[in-house]
């Protein structure tokens, strides 16, 4: 038998091909401005820091449900910030969202005989996630796309990576209804459900849209963007009792395994407010300043309602646009990295340091 390797089931990545569009934002005399990933650049809190290091020197394997006390800080935490009702023991850490989002559709059995569901324009990820799990991939906004044909898995991504758009509460409902009437479970990705702007985002566990049942439903959160903690992985999924614990007996045999210093520095970020809401505010300055200087720029920025994204366009190709960027040494995503339907647009973070979002500006404005 031949090995088939995986990768080659997989498509490019695409972050492999903006370098020449790099290069030239990089001869810029002031320095490139690097607006393409969503990383975060301001500092982990202090009281998250002194949680990891003071069980630095614990020895011992970590539990894969984590422990009592983040499960409890991440329900207490839905029910502060966003007046969800979730169960502690429904409540799961994940290595980082990125890692649950590739491997649900097989942590979840799908396989060759079963669809996926993604949106028009997605996080890559949902549809490499499918791709290994060996299952085909539509994307769809409008469930009634889909005609006759039944879904396993839909995703929703509200507010939405790459655009920002906000996803009202009748079609969030719409979305499970149609799921619940065909077996289908719906995954939400909320990493970014804390920062809203100019619309307000509700999860798919809010009691407008499940109806008090989560039947079905998997809410998924991650501390990389409001807690800056992209570098520690550090997320969890909670919803319906039955498919968290599903997921926990597979990732149990599997090894996937929150570290314990992890786990800790988790429960204060989810414990403390403060950090939070500070950091929410910075992005909201940051767009302040760079949402002006792109219009003015000539852009058309579309959606963008919340999240840490600009989604926007000049009337021409994304790659056009790119590169009409990195001649003024800023560097952005291009749409089609999203799908088919991004292709004239591009996508600026807001993930960069206050200095350097005033640089974007100037650069653009003059």
């Amino acid at each position: 038998m031949t090995r088939v390797p995986v990768a080659s089931s997989l498509p490019d990545f695409p972050w492999d091909s903006l370098a020449d569009v790099k290069a030239s934002a990089r001869s810029h005399p002031d320095g490139i401005v690097d607006l393409s990933v969503g990383t975060p650049v301001d500092a982990v809190a202090p009281v998250i820091q002194e949680a990891l290091a003071s069980v630095a020197a614990v020895p011992g394997y970590p539990t894969t449900a984590g422990t009592v006390e983040l499960r409890e800080a991440a329900a207490e935490a839905l029910a502060r910030r966003f007046s969800l009702t979730v169960r502690p023991g429904a409540v799961l850490p994940v290595i980082g969202t990125k890692e649950l989002i590739a491997w649900l559709p097989r942590l979840l059995g799908f396989g060759a005989d079963d669809l996926v569901v993604i949106p028009e324009l997605a996080y890559p990820t949902y549809e490499v996630g499918a791709r290994l799990a060996g299952a085909r991939v539509q994307r769809a906004d409008g469930l009634n796309r889909l005609g006759p044909e039944n879904a396993g898995l839909v995703y929703v991504n509200s507010p939405s990576n790459p655009t920002g758009k906000v996803l009202g509460v009748e079609h969030m409902r719409k979305v499970v209804e149609w799921a619940r009437e065909r077996g289908a479970i719906v995954a939400s990705d909320e990493c970014y459900l804390g920062l809203s702007w100019d619309a307000e985002p509700v999860s798919v566990l809010d009691d407008r849209v499940s109806g008090g049942d989560h039947t079905g439903l998997l809410a998924i959160h991650s501390l990389s963007k409001t807690s800056n903690l992209a570098s520690y992985r550090a997320g969890f999924v909670t919803g319906d009792p039955a498919l968290v614990s599903e997921l926990l007996e597979v990732r149990k045999h599997a090894g996937l395994m929150v570290p314990f210093p992890i786990q800790a520095a988790m429960t204060a970020a989810l414990t403390h407010d403060e950090h939070e809401i500070a950091q929410r505010e910075r992005y909201r300055a940051r767009r302040d300043v760079l949402l002006p200087a792109v219009k003015s720029a000539g852009f058309t920025v579309t959606d963008s309602e919340a999240g840490l994204y600009l989604w926007a366009t000049r009337g021409e190709r994304g790659r056009d646009t790119l590169a009409w960027l990195a001649e003024r040494g800023i560097l952005a995503a291009p749409g089609d990295f999203y799908g088919p339907r991004g292709d004239d647009h591009i996508r600026i973070a807001l993930t960069a340091t206050d200095e350097r979002i005033a640089a974007a500006a100037a650069r653009l404005t003059n």
